[in-house]
């Protein structure tokens, strides 16, 4: 075994690379961008080192500086986790050239998978199902237009290169052929430096399934089973379980077995994923005769969804990646990896599936994971932690473990509901939505589920208001908590929060609060009552009695059913967690203007570094508290920002097409008296 490793990588996987290697006493070096300096990687490992500025080229791209560190620090491998150099045959030969082992398979096999039109030669070669397709050189219009017509449609146009869904174009009718072609070649030019395309049949309800493979320096390769991955928006997956619903034993032993062999042909060495598409109604007639299943490709890495592997085998995957590196044979045969139970992987994502899913930046104000029997959290981050624009927007994988299928999604969907994230917006009640679908409770999953179910997965927002433990929650945020993050809580006169230094739920007092969700404003009346307080809106009472827990969290009792909720304010905004999602409000005050005058003036300012794609206002124009000013892009990501109170905009400094630092003074904003 190593003595020590350096993690090529950062978030969370190389904070779940560092806790295997601590486990097995092996010391941990981290890498960091500037962006990066206080991540929790660095402070989990036993050394860090800095590697450049926030932009991956310059930092975690950088081969060079990362085997400069790994010599300066006496590191006797690095571990590249996934994405970055994980693929990068030119970073494994450089490794081997500098005399330091690259945790992964040998130059040759990530090279020979590299291309997909020349990894799709070579598995057909070796007799591994392939899809009809093109993956001629000749790369002009008039070729891929003509290879279409034996091709047939739908097809999908994918570039030979990179991964991750970029670039990838269905295209159902000869009609819509050139504009996808001319658009994946576009994103395949600018995400990986190479616009040539493949044509590849369309199976518009085929499964995403794909096989673990191990093999050692000794001879040895095995399969451990396989992971149903047909969940995805973009091409992207986001919910991932292991064994793949649905399978008979014959069908499963038969495609890890073309799994082993797609391995094998390719002096495969390390952890390495052999995906395929599968045809489920091929799957079910029983006299076809060949394989109802086709090779899409080889990830010649650890794959982001392998826990629920590792949940399923009782193993851990990145110790056999070190052990099998560092020369010794796989820890198990194929006779002794058993099976048991069902597991279940969610990626939480800060993003916004009701804007297209939109990557989201900002910092995490309030994070609470959850635990319980079968669940695994592994994230990269913590409270306090900015999600920035940088690298990928995933926060966290959610896993769930039970006994079948059934008691693993519901335990999954439970520990979704608990998660309490604030401060950014994320994906977490989208993935609750799509394990509570009939659908995918009853196994029917494809490739299409996501687009299938979009308008059921992703409904207009809900009113705060409505059924109104969001609201009510807001208002015993208020009343328990005067001051938030050194803000008065402003309501209607006469009141506690303005005269007296602290407030009891007792006080004898009748206050007054407004809040705005959405266009619809109510006003609450908050009253004391035997038992606690009694919250009236219209002609509807609330009888609450509340506190908070130690966690800072709220424990609520409205009309006699138990609420949990957390709260964030900032400048009159609240952002609640209740039960899963997240309600947002403005709380109005009739002071406001004053405030404002009192502040007189703000700059404000780019929260990240973009471009500016939209300007909103000009100089001279009059303002309302929350109205959109400019719009930023950095990373395919809008950001807007907005009056922070009611005023009038003195000059813009920027317009469109401008590049902004983060920090630079975007509008120079006077309150309005």
């Amino acid at each position: 075994m190593f003595e020590s490793i350096l993690i090529a990588n950062r978030g969370e996987i190389a904070c779940r690379v560092i806790r295997t290697a601590k486990r097995l006493g092996v010391c941990t070096i981290a890498v960091y961008s500037d962006a990066d300096a206080g991540a929790m990687h660095v402070e989990l490992a036993d050394e860090g080192y800095r590697l450049g500025p926030a932009a991956a080229s310059e930092s975690y791209l950088n081969g060079n500086q990362l085997l400069k560190i790994a010599q300066r620090a006496g590191a006797e491998a690095i571990h590249p986790g996934y994405g970055f150099l994980a693929e990068n045959a030119g970073f494994a030969e450089a490794c081997a050239g500098a005399s330091v082992v690259f945790i992964g398979p040998p130059a040759e096999a990530i090279r020979a998978m590299g291309s997909k039109s020349a990894a799709l030669e070579l598995m057909s070669q070796a007799k591994v199902p392939i899809l009809p397709g093109y993956r001629g050189g000749d790369q002009s219009d008039e070729a891929l237009i003509e290879a279409a017509e034996s091709v047939g449609f739908p097809l999908m146009v994918k570039p030979v290169a990179g991964g991750g869904g970029k670039g990838m174009r269905i295209v159902n009718l000869p009609t819509e052929l050139k504009a996808a072609i001319d658009s994946s070649r576009r994103e395949a030019q600018t995400a990986f430096g190479d616009g040539e395309l493949l044509l590849e049949r369309y199976l518009e309800h085929a499964r995403h399934v794909e096989v673990q493979v191990f093999a050692d320096t000794h001879g040895n390769t095995l399969h451990l089973y396989e992971r149903d991955c047909s969940i995805q928006r973009r091409q992207q997956k986001v919910i991932e379980e292991a064994p793949a619903p649905g399978l008979s034993d014959a069908l499963r032993e038969r495609m890890g077995a073309v799994a082993v062999h797609a391995a094998e042909a390719i002096g495969y060495v390390g952890a390495g994923t052999v995906e395929f598409l599968l045809d489920p109604d091929a799957a079910k007639e029983k006299k076809k005769k060949s394989d109802p299943f086709y090779f899409m490709e080889m990830n010649t890495r650890l794959q982001v969804e392998h826990p629920v592997t590792e949940m399923v085998l009782g193993v851990d995957l990145v110790e056999w990646q070190l052990r099998v590196a560092s020369g010794e044979p796989l820890p198990k045969t194929s006779v002794e990896l058993n099976p048991a139970g069902h597991a279940v992987e969610a990626r939480i994502y800060a993003e916004d599936p009701a804007r297209g899913f939109l990557p989201a930046s900002g910092r995490i104000t309030h994070l609470r994971s959850p635990a319980g029997p079968g669940v695994r959290v592994d994230t990269g981050v913590r409270e306090g932690d900015a999600v920035g624009v940088h690298y990928d927007p995933m926060i966290a994988k959610l896993i769930a473990h039970g006994r079948d299928r059934a008691e693993a999604v519901r335990r999954l969907g439970r520990a979704l509901k608990g998660y309490e994230i604030l401060g950014i917006t994320t994906n977490v009640a989208y993935l609750s939505r799509i394990l509570s679908h009939p659908s995918y409770a009853a196994a029917e999953i494809d490739t299409g589920f996501v687009e299938r179910f979009k308008d059921a997965l992703t409904p207009l927002p809900a009113s705060g208001f409505e059924p109104g433990h969001a609201a009510i929650s807001v208002i015993l945020h208020l009343a328990l908590n005067r001051s938030i993050c050194g803000e008065r809580v402003a309501v209607a006169e006469p009141s506690p929060w303005t005269r007296l230094r602290g407030f009891r739920l007792n006080a004898d007092a009748v206050e007054y609060l407004r809040l705005r969700a959405d266009e619809e404003t109510r006003t609450f009346t908050l009253t004391r009552s035997d038992n606690g307080m009694d919250i009236t809106c219209g002609e509807k009472v609330f009888a609450c009695l509340a506190r908070f827990n130690s966690d800072g969290a709220l424990d609520a009792r409205i009309d006699g059913r138990r609420v949990r909720s957390a709260a964030i304010f900032d400048h009159g905004r609240v952002d609640l967690w209740l039960e899963g999602n997240v309600h947002r409000f403005t709380l109005v005050d009739p002071d406001e203007r004053r405030a404002a005058a009192q502040s007189g003036h703000e700059h404000l300012t780019a929260p990240m570094p973009g471009k500016i794609i939209a300007v909103l206002v000009e100089a001279g124009a009059v303002v309302a508290r929350g109205q959109p000013l400019v719009t930023m892009e950095a990373m395919k990501m809008e950001h807007t920002v907005v009056a922070p109170f009611d005023g009038v905009v003195e000059n813009v400094r920027f317009g469109v097409g401008d590049l902004v630092r983060e920090g630079a003074d975007l509008i120079h904003l006077t309150a309005q008296l």
